[in-house]
């Protein structure tokens, strides 16, 4: 259990495993500033946790964002969740805007915070989680790239973890790797489009899912994650493993 000065930065904060990640880090000690796009979520995930959730409405994919906030709150952990939503349709029937979506969002802030932290850089000590994808290893042929995207946060991972242990800088960079689940909005597009892929409607295709992940336990995992020292996780319904 850390300390309650503890702080921790979680980007995506505003719903789904964001938020689900932002209560668990309060409810074990840290103080948690929560970024997301949309102020009225923030106020909303406030007013669940109180005042050691420190809402910033902003744009996670901004370089200056990152080194102001690391610069300010110095955080022990910093876990980068924020993502956009995939364009679903198969690769013929997309165009390179929708196919790079999370190229610009997801591996973009991670990139971007990465860097930051690795310039100003963290106390020693200090953990960055990376949220990756199951599509990441699996593929995703619905969702653009998607999973290309999530594929380049495992290298930028070990990129990272290659430059602090070069530079002496005592940080340790880890990457969660969570399996669909329609418990998320995200998630939820996911399911619906290769259900009806399948040919069979939303609730048939859960039934048929061998798990079904929770916000919960993804939060549950970045706790466990935070705390070990393997590299890769992969998350599923049925616990946590390590890749």
């Amino acid at each position: 259990m850390p300390e309650p000065t503890t702080t921790a930065v979680v980007t995506g904060a505003g719903r789904g495993f964001g938020r689900a990640i932002a209560a668990a880090l309060v409810t074990a000690g840290y103080t948690v500033v929560g970024i997301a796009r949309s102020e009225r979520d923030l106020e909303a995930v406030r007013d669940e946790l109180g005042a050691r959730f420190l809402p910033v409405a902003a744009d996670v994919t901004e370089d200056a964002l990152a080194e102001d906030v690391l610069r300010e709150h110095r955080p022990g952990l910093l876990v980068l969740n924020a993502g956009a939503v995939p364009h679903m349709a198969p690769v013929h029937e997309q165009t390179w805007e929708t196919f790079s979506r999370n190229w610009h969002v997801d591996t973009r802030h991670v990139f971007g915070w990465t860097r930051a932290a690795l310039r100003q850089p963290l106390e020693k000590g200090g953990v960055v989680v990376s949220m990756s994808s199951g599509a990441a290893i699996g593929g995703s042929p619905l969702s653009g790239g998607y999973a290309s995207a999530k594929a380049a946060i495992r290298y930028l991972r070990a990129y990272a973890a290659d430059e602090s242990e070069r530079a002496g800088l005592g940080l340790r960079f880890a990457t969660l790797l969570p399996q669909l689940t329609p418990a998320t909005r995200l998630g939820t597009t996911g399911v619906d489009g290769y259900a009806a892929r399948n040919g069979v409607d939303h609730n048939t295709f859960v039934q048929n899912m061998e798990s079904v992940l929770t916000p919960e336990q993804v939060a549950k995992a970045v706790l466990e994650v935070a705390g070990g020292s393997a590299a890769e996780y992969q998350v599923s319904g049925t616990g946590l493993r390590t890749l």
